[in-house]
């Protein structure tokens, strides 16, 4: 699922991708990378304690949801960014619908 928010801060803006999956992760990084946007935070988050946050992997990453936030200084890397996650996000779930026939 993606949840993010949008916001600017002298002259960047920033979108926060909530719950990205452990193998998308490293796609994400590249795709950041190549369309000059900076990872600004990447956190993992505990889905049963509220209050446990990782800046790093921990050594069990079950149970915990990988957070990114990305920043550019233009909007338009972003949204393209968001647009590529969205359909790739899209293209995996009618893939697994498709085995389930």
């Amino acid at each position: 699922m993606l949840t993010d928010k949008k916001f600017q801060d002298k002259q960047y803006y920033c979108i926060e991708f909530k719950n990205v999956s452990k193998e998308l992760l490293p796609w994400l990084e590249n795709l950041a990378w190549e369309y000059r946007c900076k990872i600004e935070k990447k956190e993992w988050k505990s889905k049963y304690n509220n209050y446990v946050i990782y800046d790093y992997e921990p050594f069990c990453s079950d149970g915990f949801e990988i957070n990114i936030t990305l920043s550019s200084r233009q909007s338009e890397y972003l949204n393209f960014v968001r647009y590529l996650y969205d359909n790739k996000i899209q293209t995996i779930s009618y893939l697994k619908n498709c085995l389930m026939l």
